[in-house]
């Protein structure tokens, strides 16, 4: 994509007509340069006709961009590894090479050209490329984009190219073992330059594929494009400086501070090339609705295709991009050095033009988990090889990304990891941003925020199960009971629904209440805990402002059907409980205020809660007061733009219904509130 900019300096004195000419003569002559290279630039698609195979004897048609799980779905060979404990019965998918192939015809005008390109823009990750027959590229990057002269190779008329993928697990294993007893903390996947959170992660299955995961294209040109960059599109500063309280931690945009309500982004898929544009829009017009302004895209997923940063262009929010590294340390080699390089370069350049990027984050936790996680106790490191991992770790993420940038994008700041402090250290509160996990990990109530908010709190959360919908999707009727081994294998995080029963205990129910209670009644007691949780803790850290300066929950998403800490579920996006408290809490001005009375602790009647459909609302009246009132409409497709709510004796609630997404005339409706978990 060719990308120019111009800056002009306009004295105070230059008319209107002078100043007109000059801007209409710019732009024209940028116009004619793109014209002109555009022009000699020809792009052909090569995403028809693709089959894979394991023995290279039987062959399976193949869609690309895709994955191998996907692929092998569609057939199915596999079976849906998000259902039942199907995960682990495809386990064997990731320790098996893969070939994809096709045969395509160029298009004669290309052929023409001086130059020829065979462009790969993801590759995942470790393969080797054959055109006809020529071996022509071994890639081992899925973050980068490979580019390869073919010009001699190609030929007229029916062309064969072939890419055989190696394991990505069996590779990570064998370079772990090649370095035995040197160990890189905390998994073999800190060797692999591919998505980490396909390794599983405490909210994601391990599902380790391979495939052809972006656009395969070839391009001709007789004269290279020209891409320039002289300034980004937006002014961000970081402003760090000392005060009073420690130092400041904020977002200055076009020279205003900015208070930063959001959340952080995972992948959208386990299987990345499987959302579709829609999708992407539904999840980001989500994030508007709830009132947010950034998202963190988190350094353990992807870096996202093209639309999801152009929707966030279109709509006003920002981004704060982590490099792809989290939670494990880094190889030293030159080869490794110059690999990451060639990534960051490829992902800046792709990236750099969009408005809502604001900030360049160099990983997730890893100068956290160094200092704080035990790593050298865990792994007997001796103290030279402690060392040695400290060097390559600071070499990279304090030394050469930010160096890179200097000459990729000089006008956005960058900060080397997040976050700066450790949740268990003083310095955390004070200075940084923040992960505060002492709610959840550490155990604490809630109410910790009043002492322990950071100056800008990039991480903190509460996990409740998924939307009792997709509880359904996941299970067989056998299997819905707590907590059988299908609901365990949709948790993964340690000791995740023991943490949430505690939490239970303490805000929500007693303990006799919940040995009582069914999946689906577990399920909503789970959301209220968390839309509780999330509303608290948010209006805490934003009346600490402008000593606090963001909040960004932990997290929005799911890549799969999962007890987590998201407030949005995977299957269609659709929000749980907490996406409402958070849409509430991030009002300009939130117009609701902090619980003093817990849950557990509410006195409670029964609400006789009576509804009817009216001139396309939904219209309902409480005989007593009625508290987290839960709606579920049979054959409603759509969302509801208010749930989980508060009712008061004999005061109507109206919420509005979209006919179109109304399938039934006469609807079942599904209500729960506080006083059904009552025993």
């Amino acid at each position: 994509m060719l990308f120019l900019r111009s800056e002009f300096i306009i004295p105070d004195d230059m008319n209107g007509k002078y100043l007109l000419q000059t801007v209409l003569s710019c732009w024209l002559c940028w116009l004619l340069q793109h014209e002109v290279l555009q022009a000699q630039l020809l792009r052909q698609t090569v995403h028809e006709n693709w089959q894979f195979s394991k023995d290279q004897q039987t062959w399976y048609s193949a869609i690309v961009p895709g994955e191998v799980h996907t692929d092998l779905m569609r057939h199915k060979l596999i079976p849906d590894p998000f259902f039942g404990l199907n995960e682990k019965a495809v386990q064997w998918v990731e320790k098996e090479d893969w070939v994809y192939q096709t045969r395509f015809v160029p298009d004669p005008k290309l052929m023409k050209r001086q130059e020829v390109a065979l462009v790969f823009d993801g590759l995942d990750t470790y393969a080797d490329v054959y055109l006809n027959g020529h071996f022509i590229l071994r890639a081992n990057n899925m973050f980068r984009q490979w580019r390869v002269d073919v010009k001699q190779q190609l030929k007229k008329g029916e062309n064969v190219l072939k890419i055989h993928f190696h394991s990505a697990q069996n590779y990570a294993d064998s370079l772990a073992k090649a370095d035995s007893p040197f160990v890189i903390p905390d998994h073999p996947r800190a060797y692999v330059r591919k998505a980490p959170f396909h390794f599983g992660w405490d909210w994601g299955p391990k599902l380790t594929g391979a495939g052809i995961w972006r656009a395969v294209r070839l391009e001709g040109f007789d004269q290279r494009e020209v891409q320039q960059y002289s300034q980004a599109p937006v002014q961000v500063a970081l402003v760090e400086r000392p005060d009073e309280w420690g130092q400041t931690f904020y977002f200055e945009i076009e020279g205003k501070p900015v208070y930063m309500k959001g959340a952080n982004y995972i992948p959208m898929d386990s299987f990345v090339t499987r959302p579709s544009r829609a999708d992407y829009v539904r999840l980001l017009s989500r994030v508007k609705e709830a009132n947010m302004n950034m998202l963190r895209v988190w350094g353990g997923g992807i870096y996202e295709r093209d639309e999801f940063y152009e929707i966030c262009d279109s709509l006003g929010i920002y981004v704060w991009q982590d490099f792809m590294f989290a939670g494990a340390m880094v190889p030293g080699d030159e080869d490794f050095f110059a690999n990451v390089k060639a990534e960051v370069s490829y992902q800046v350049e792709r990236l750099r033009h969009h408005k809502s990027i604001v900030l360049w984050c160099g990983n997730n936790e890893v100068d956290e988990a160094f200092n704080r996680w035990g790593w050298q106790k865990t792994y007997q490191m001796t103290a030279a090889d402690s060392a040695r991992l400290w060097k390559d770790y600071t070499r990279l993420f304090r030394d050469s990304i930010p160096h890179w940038l200097k000459s990729l994008d000089p006008y956005r700041p960058y900060i080397s990891t997040s976050p700066k402090w450790g949740w268990g250290l003083k310095e955390s509160f004070t200075e940084g941003d923040s992960h505060y996990w002492g709610v959840w990990w550490g155990m604490e109530d809630f109410e910790a925020f009043e002492q322990k908010t950071g100056r800008f709190v990039s991480e903190y959360g509460m996990q409740g199960m998924p939307n009792y919908s997709s509880v359904l999707a996941f299970t067989r009727e056998e299997d819905r009971y707590l907590f059988s081994d299908v609901l365990k294998n949709h948790q993964k995080a340690n000791q995740g629904f023991q943490k949430i029963n505690d939490y239970l205990h303490r805000y929500v129910l007693d303990s006799a209440q919940l040995k009582q209670l069914s999946v689906e009644d577990y399920t909503y007691a789970s959301q209220v805990l968390q839309y509780y949780a999330f509303k608290n803790m948010i209006l805490i850290h934003r009346a600490k402002a402008p000593y606090n300066m963001g909040t960004l929950l932990w997290q929005l998403n799911d890549c799969w059907p999962v007890a987590s800490w998201s407030i949005i579920d995977h299957y269609r996006q659709m929000p749980k409980a907490a996406w409402y408290a958070v849409k509430e809490a991030y009002k300009e001005v939130p117009d609701i205020q902090r619980d003093q009375i817990r849950p557990k602790d509410q006195s409670l009647r029964a609400p006789g809660i009576q509804w009817k459909i009216s001139e396309g609302k939904l219209v309902l009246k409480a005989a007593a007061a009625a508290k987290y009132v839960f709606l579920e409409i049979e054959g409603y497709t759509g969302h509801l733009s208010d749930n989980y709510f508060d009712m008061e004796p004999d005061v109507e609630k109206t919420i509005p219904l979209d006919k179109n997404l109304l399938k039934h005339k006469e609807p079942v409706i599904k209500i729960k509130t506080l006083w059904d978990l009552c025993p």
